[in-house]
């Protein structure tokens, strides 16, 4: 089967997809061309854009669009030659969503089940074209760290205001009032649309006097060799598509709690989630208090459900399967 790829944003989520793909198909991908004539530059641009993507849809039985974003736009208004199959993992949802021609797009793969239903009740028309797929992440990848436990407290995202991570600085400092043998470790540069929050949580953290209790690690580009120096991972977000580096702690054997972001008890059982910092708080006093066979058995809980439930050698497969079924149409 011949397959389009269509993807301008990062591939962090779609490389073993990817692989997937070309180990059982012919690919192509699209590729953006910008030459700088002396004349006509936006228009002679516009025109390689629209006759190379619509060459991408003419050439394929399916095109894949990783994100639900700006090149799905332009191909849903193109005259329709092959399936059309999406990811929608969540920031598509507020930016792009309402510009994109639905009846042109076959099946929306949504991450999770709430994103689902959020697609459905904004969208009820095209509710059937919606599946839920979860993200996933490689279990063997992450090996079940066994460290003492020593009261480390991890957080590792994008360092902008959706993540929250000056809030947790603040709900850590409420939390060492209580019980000073914490450490919180933060993973994460300087995003570059929002250095002023950046610079807040660095002078926060001088503010309140944690420069010793406090380690910001910047970009953490080997993840799976960092969360082993973490006992408790947050996620602190309040809005999530599933959010992959809970996933990763909790195979690599962290006890992980979540803020109760729409979707997270798809991610986590009741007992790991909270609303509020006294939640929160109280959430990681009681597992700290806990008996080291009880934070075993709690930690190897939580990566059996990383094994069953978001393994991505079984997620690529099932989005391979539903490429192949939309492709076979055409």
């Amino acid at each position: 089967m011949r397959i389009g790829v269509a993807i301008e944003e990062t591939w962090s989520f779609f490389n073993e997809v990817y692989a997937e793909l070309a180990a059982h198909h012919q690919m192509s991908q699209f590729k953006r061309r910008e030459v700088h004539p002396p004349f006509f530059v936006e228009r002679t641009n516009r025109y390689l854009f629209q006759r190379d993507l619509g060459s991408l849809l003419r050439d394929n039985q399916v095109v894949f669009f990783e994100w639900a974003s700006e090149l799905l736009i332009a191909a849903s208004h193109m005259p329709k030659t092959c399936g059309i199959v999406t990811r929608l993992h969540r920031y598509e949802m507020y930016q792009w969503v309402d510009q994109i021609n639905w009846e042109a797009v076959d099946q929306v793969i949504l991450v999770s089940q709430a994103k689902r239903q959020e697609f459905a009740s904004r969208l009820p028309h095209y509710a059937d074209k919606a599946v839920f797929i979860p993200e996933g992440t490689l279990p063997e990848k992450f090996t079940f760290h066994n460290k003492p436990y020593a009261g480390d407290i991890g957080i590792l995202c994008h360092l902008t205001p959706r993540k929250r991570v000056y809030e947790t600085i603040l709900d850590f400092y409420e939390l060492i009032q209580q019980d000073g043998r914490f450490h919180l470790h933060i993973g994460g540069g300087r995003h570059e649309l929002h250095g002023d929050y950046y610079a807040a949580m660095h002078s926060l953290v001088r503010r309140l006097g944690l420069e010793s209790k406090v380690t910001f690690y910047e970009n953490v580009p080997d993840p799976h060799n960092w969360y082993p120096k973490i006992d408790i991972f947050l996620s602190n977000s309040y809005s999530e598509g599933l959010q992959l580096a809970p996933m990763e702690a909790m195979a690599s054997g962290c006890y992980t709690l979540s803020h109760r972001w729409d979707g997270a008890d798809e991610l986590l059982p009741d007992d790991n989630l909270y609303l509020t910092g006294t939640e929160l708080r109280q959430r990681i006093i009681e597992y700290s208090q806990a008996d080291e066979a009880e934070k075993l058995r709690r930690r190897q809980a939580l990566r059996l459900i990383v094994c069953e439930k978001f393994d991505l050698n079984q997620v690529k497969v099932q989005i391979r399967q539903l490429v192949e079924e939309v492709g076979r149409a055409w």
